[in-house]
C-alpha cells in the first residue's frame, strides 16, 4: 500500500455521495477505508442496475466492503469492535439517527478515545432544517448558488447541472480529516468534526459569488445573478471561451479581434468601465466571433496571449491533447463492469505516490477478512453469516 495516508484506517459508514467522495480521496492516498454497508448496500449501487455501477466505482474505488444488518444488536456490536483500532469514523446519517443506532460519538469515543469522529449533514445539528432530508439541489437553492446562475435580476434562478455541493463537501471533509489526524499526531488527542453541506457552500461561494455581502449594510445592492452573459461564444463552426481581465489581456483581445478602436472607447478604457459596461462589451465581442471559425479565432487569441479554449463536448475531453499529456485518465478492468476509465487523484506526491487503477468492491466482498482482522473466529463468522447479521458475495 502506497500513499501519504498509508497505515491509517477509516471506518466509513457514509453513503450516497458527499461522504463517499471524502473517503475515496483518503483511499486514493493510501488509507485503508472499510466501507460499512447495510445488507441491501449503498443506494448508489442500485442506480444503474445494482451491484457495481459507474457512479459507485468513482466514489468507492479502493475501499473494502463489509455488509451488516445495522438494525440488529449483533451488527452494531461488530461496528463497535471495528472502531477499536480505527483512526477515523465517518457517518452522514441525519442528526440523531446515529445516536439512535447506538453508534454516536460518545459511544465510539468510549471505545477508542483517540479516534477522529466525523459527522456530515446537510444543515447541521440544530435549526429548522436540521432534520429535513437533503440532496444537492436543496443546498444549491439555500446557499445562493442557484440565484447566481441567473443572467440578471430579471432572469430566473437555475441549478448547476452537476452536484457541486456534494462534491465540494467531500473535498472539504477530506481536508478536515487529514488536518485532525495531523493534530492528533502532535497532541495524541482525537476530536469530533462536524461538516454541514450548507456551511461548506456558503464558505465556498463567499470569495466571489457571495462577495457582495461582505460589506454590512450594503446587502440591498446585491442583485440576482452576477453577469449579463456567460463567456461562451458561438463561432462560425462551434463554440469557444475567451476572456480579458487585465489591461494587457484587453489590448490583446482588441488586437486579436481587429477592433483596436475599442481601446479608446470610454466604455472600455479601464477595468472598472469594462465591468460597468460588461453586457455591451460581451455582446460586441460575440458579434465579431461569429464571423469566423473556432480555429481561426483561437490561433489569433493565443498569439495575443488572451486566455481562450475550445468548448469541448464531454466525449472530446478524453481525447484532448493536454488531458493526455497530463496522464489524467487510465483504463483498467473492473469486475462486474468490464473495462472502465477513471481519473487519477489530482494531487501528485513525489515521495509517497498515490494509488491508481483501484477497483470498487462487491457488496460484502471483504466481510470475512475484515472480521478475521478484528479477531473473530471462523466459527463466529459462520454463525454471523448463517443468522443473516453479515453477508458476503456468493461464489
Amino acid at each position: 500500500m502506497s500513499g501519504p495516508l498509508s497505515g491509517f484506517k477509516i471506518l466509513d459508514m457514509s453513503r450516497v455521495l458527499a461522504g463517499p467522495a471524502a473517503t475515496v480521496l483518503l483511499a486514493d492516498q493510501g488509507a485503508d477505508v472499510v466501507k460499512v454497508e447495510p445488507l441491501r448496500g449503498d443506494v448508489v449501487r442500485a442506480m444503474g442496475g445494482g451491484g457495481v455501477t459507474p457512479g459507485f466505482v468513482t466514489a468507492n474505488r479502493g475501499k473494502r466492503s463489509i455488509a451488516l444488518d445495522l438494525k440488529s444488536p449483533a451488527g452494531i456490536e461488530i461496528v463497535k469492535r471495528l472502531a477499536r483500532d480505527a483512526d477515523v469514523f465517518v457517518q452522514n446519517f441525519r442528526p440523531g439517527a446515529i445516536d439512535g443506532m447506538g453508534l454516536g460519538e460518545p459511544v465510539i469515543r468510549e471505545i477508542n478515545p483517540s479516534i477522529v469522529y466525523v459527522s456530515m449533514s446537510g444543515f447541521g445539528e440544530k435549526g429548522p432544517y436540521a432534520h429535513k432530508r437533503v440532496y444537492d439541489p436543496v443546498i444549491q437553492a439555500l446557499s445562493g448558488l442557484a440565484d447566481l446562475q441567473a443572467t440578471d435580476e430579471n432572469d430566473r434562478p437555475r441549478m448547476i447541472r452537476t452536484v457541486i455541493p456534494d462534491k465540494t463537501t467531500g473535498i472539504t471533509t477530506a481536508q478536515a480529516i487529514t488536518a485532525a489526524l495531523l493534530s492528533r499526531e502532535r497532541t495524541g488527542e482525537g476530536q469530533h468534526i462536524r461538516v454541514a453541506m450548507l456551511d461548506v457552500m456558503i464558505a465556498y461561494l463567499w470569495q466571489e459569488g457571495l462577495g457582495g455581502l461582505t460589506l454590512v449594510g450594503q446587502e440591498h445592492r446585491v442583485k440576482r445573478g452576477q453577469r449579463s452573459k456567460d463567456l461562451i461564444y458561438q463561432t462560425a463552426d462551434g463554440y469557444i471561451t475567451a476572456g480579458a481581465v487585465s489591461d494587457a489581456e484587453w489590448r490583446g483581445m482588441c488586437k486579436a479581434l481587429d477592433r483596436e478602436e475599442w481601446l479608446t472607447d470610454e466604455r472600455f478604457a479601464t477595468p472598472q468601465a469594462r465591468s460597468v459596461n460588461v453586457k455591451t462589451r460581451l455582446e460586441m465581442t460575440a458579434e465579431v466571433l461569429q464571423t469566423n471559425t473556432s480555429a481561426y479565432w483561437l490561433e489569433r487569441l493565443d498569439a495575443c496571449e488572451v486566455p481562450s479554449a475550445p468548448v469541448l463536448t464531454r466525449p472530446e475531453v478524453i481525447s484532448q491533447e493536454q488531458v493526455q499529456v497530463n496522464d489524467i485518465l487510465s483504463e483498467y478492468e473492473q469486475p462486474g463492469l468490464g473495462m472502465v476509465r477513471q481519473p487519477r487523484p489530482a494531487a501528485r506526491f513525489e515521495g509517497t505516490p498515490v494509488n491508481t487503477e483501484q477497483t470498487a468492491a462487491a457488496l460484502g466482498e471483504h466481510s470475512r477478512e475484515i472480521l478475521i482482522e478484528a479477531g473473530y473466529s471462523a466459527e463466529e463468522i459462520d454463525d454471523l453469516l448463517s443468522t443473516g447479521v453479515m453477508a458476503e458475495p456468493a461464489d
